[in-house]
């Protein structure tokens, strides 16, 4: 949300371009160009307070911040020690809310990070609150959750905060909302005990989504796929869809064929539905493998991409007065190492998918960075710089999640570093990186290469990334720009 109005307001230059231009206007001018330049004025600040940010499209849209990380890293604000989980981080309100898991005293932590196997360990999900200036905890709330779930280490969903409350989801269903200024408990739901859901292999992870009086989140089974709920009270209000698994992807709302709709992806189809009534105006078959429907859809315009690990991207086209929206193209890039860059298409597990200028950008299974043609998903160019580097793929499940900031992109890679980087047609252009954060958690089994599965947030000019120990802030403002109270560093 805009913190500070604009400064230069349509009204303020329309006056400014009335004034006779005598010398007292042209100081004026003049010194105002200075402040400007010297960044006295105010610029634009957001909160980060759901999955994909304040419009939960994935954009940074904050002034400013730097155009380049500084060789020796930028200024670690503070740090935190926390559980594990892949749960990402939720800025609001100078606060930071997030999810992790505590094992119980002398439970198994047999943990195999293994794609077919339910690890099952006894212990506590917990919701963490902190300060934003300092990383201190101001309140956790914790609760028993027995795991059944492969990857079994901790809560997969970023928490959705909306004024005094806070929205969570844990890998077995439960559904909590909390006072975000105290964690005392408002309501709460079990996906499995109430809707007789079965919980997906990798367990819930699509984060929830508020729009207006409703909570929207994704149930899956017959006819629940996806549900709306009362916010203010749990009371379910519609419920819509069948689908095999919910998948873990997140929910939208976007205007599609002139129509605001409810975007959802899961383990069978792409679907679309009203909002007040959950009645689906549209549906495309796209059933994927394990029902890992991962990444969020990437919308630009009247098109639709996604991309999954067997089944490769599609991109979606919808017309003005048409019903269903057309399947433009599709294009598997297969799931073995590529030793000749593919022609076309790219098998993501669960990266970003970004929908730019017409053009898709992406990741393949073994890291392999691509840029598509939007029109018929052949490749424009591939590289392994933001994952592995080198010539030769390498590292199964290389994964990033790129925020795209103005021209550039903000690119945070499963080693924990941050890269500042541009992608166009022309290819890909690395700006500056720095490492953040130890990779600390197995990829597969316990001899998996270590690493990070946390989509970090951006908020008020400042990165929040966690890895299995930690959670880290640090400042991403130019030197002009006010960073606000450093706080004492939790080390």
């Amino acid at each position: 949300m805009d913190r500070v109005p604009p400064t230069n307001s349509p009204s303020r230059v329309d006056l400014l371009m009335d004034v006779t231009m005598n010398h007292l206007a042209l100081r004026f001018i003049s010194l105002l160009a200075s402040w400007l330049l010297a960044g006295s004025l105010p610029v634009r600040a957001d909160d980060w307070p759901q999955w994909g940010g304040p419009l939960r499209d994935g954009v940074w849209r904050e002034d400013g911040v730097l155009d380049r990380l500084p060789p020796e890293g930028p200024p670690v604000r503070w740090r935190t020690p926390i559980g594990a989980g892949f749960s990402g981080p939720a800025v609001a309100g100078g606060r930071v809310f997030l999810m992790d898991r505590i094992l119980d005293e002398g439970a198994s932590a047999d943990v195999k990070t293994q794609w077919n196997y339910r690890d099952k360990t006894k212990g506590q999900e917990r919701v963490l609150c902190l300060d934003a200036a300092s990383g201190k905890v101001l309140w956790k709330y914790a609760y028993p959750c027995a795991y059944e779930t492969a990857y079994g280490s901790g809560p997969r969903a970023t928490p959705t905060v909306c004024g005094d409350r806070v929205y969570t989801l844990g890998a077995m269903g439960d559904l909590w909302c909390l006072d975000s200024a105290t964690g005392g408990v408002v309501w709460q739901k079990n996906f499995v005990r109430d809707n007789h859901a079965d919980v997906p292999l990798y367990g819930f992870a699509s984060a929830p989504l508020v729009d207006g009086d409703r909570l929207i989140v994704m149930v899956g089974g017959q006819g629940q796929a996806v549900m709306a709920l009362d916010r203010h009270t749990g009371r379910e209000l519609w419920k819509a869809g069948t689908a095999s698994e919910p998948g873990y992807s997140a929910p939208l709302i976007r205007t599609l064929a002139g129509k605001r709709q409810l975007v959802v992806w899961h383990a069978d189809a792409l679907a679309g539905f009203e909002l007040d009534s959950g009645k689906e105006l549209w549906s495309v078959p796209h059933p994927v493998t394990a029902g890992i429907a991962i990444s969020t859809p990437a919308i630009e315009g009247n098109r639709l991409a996604v991309s999954s690990q067997y089944e490769g991207a599609l991109m979606l086209e919808f017309r003005s007065g048409a019903a269903e929206p057309n399947v433009l193209w599709k294009a598997s890039a297969g799931t073995v190492p590529e030793r000749q860059w593919k022609k076309a298409g790219f098998n993501t597990t669960m990266s970003t998918v970004l929908l730019l200028d017409g053009h898709v950008y992406g990741v393949s299974l073994y890291g392999e960075t691509c840029c598509l043609d939007g029109d018929t998903g052949r490749r424009v160019w591939t590289t392994l710089q933001p994952t592995s580097g080198g010539t030769e793929p390498r590292e199964r499940w290389s994964t990033l999640f790129m925020t795209p900031h103005g021209d550039r992109v903000f690119i945070w890679n499963d080693h924990g570093d941050l890269i500042l980087a541009r992608l166009a047609p022309v290819g890909y252009q690395e700006i500056s990186r720095t490492h953040l954060l130890d990779a600390d958690m197995p990829s597969a089994g316990s001899r998996g290469r270590g690493v990070v599965w946390s989509h970090p947030a951006f908020a008020n000019r400042y990165l929040y990334a966690r890895n299995n120990h930690e959670i880290i802030c640090v400042s991403l403002a130019t030197s002009s720009q006010p960073r606000g109270g450093e706080g004492d560093e939790n080390r």
